[in-house]
């Protein structure tokens, strides 16, 4: 096997390696991007929970006094 031979099939095994790798960032990439999505859904739905419950309990944070110190 001549010197270039050996050298092209080092960077073919280097390639094949960082290919991997990057499969496999753009894998955890996805799965990350659609936690934060549900995430951000739950986010949601509690703020609208918390909303409603004040609303039932007739508790309007506008309405409050400001604190003692303002």
């Amino acid at each position: 096997m001549s010197d270039n031979e050996h050298r092209l099939t080092e960077l073919e095994v280097r390639l094949a390696f960082i290919d991997d790798a990057v499969q496999a960032l753009i894998a955890a990439d996805a799965e990350q991007s659609m936690r934060i999505a549900a995430l951000e859904r739950m986010v949601s739905d509690l703020r609208s929970e918390l909303a409603t419950v004040r609303t039932g309990q007739g508790h309007d944070p506008h309405s409050e006094p400001p604190p003692p110190h303002y």
